[in-house]
């Protein structure tokens, strides 16, 4: 019964060593405008929108396909559900965080874009 436990328990160990995941997570301003949301001058047109961006690496360290930055705030930007082609619009509480699923040959690296988008009215 004894044998049975170690080897159990070897085995446990053994796919936590060569399985796991990871994350991390930063919040980056990159716009040089400065806009005021203190009035009622705008509306939410989605809020918690988030887009995607997967890729793959070999053993977890060779990139074959890198998450895209573009293809995250695109796949953002269509979670909206409507155009906005030609509507001031302005992503507010942007986030951004980058996640990988390591398994034993490769790793998938995921790149997360989460934001309320909304609608600047005229005044």
């Amino acid at each position: 019964m004894l044998l049975k436990n170690k080897a159990l328990a070897s085995v446990i160990f053994s796919l936590s060593v060569l399985g796991g995941c990871s994350s991390t997570g930063d919040f980056q301003q990159s716009t040089g405008t400065s806009v005021s949301l203190e009035r009622n001058n705008y509306k939410v047109i989605k809020s918690g929108a988030v887009g995607r961006s997967s890729g793959f690496k070999l053993l977890g360290i060779i990139p074959i396909v890198s998450p895209s930055y573009a293809d995250a705030k695109k796949d953002l930007y269509q979670s909206a559900g409507q155009s906005l082609e030609g509507r001031s619009i302005a992503l507010a509480n942007q986030t951004q965080d980058n996640s990988s699923l390591y398994l034993i040959l490769f790793s998938i690296p995921t790149l997360t874009f989460s934001a309320d988008i909304v609608e600047f009215k005229d005044e």
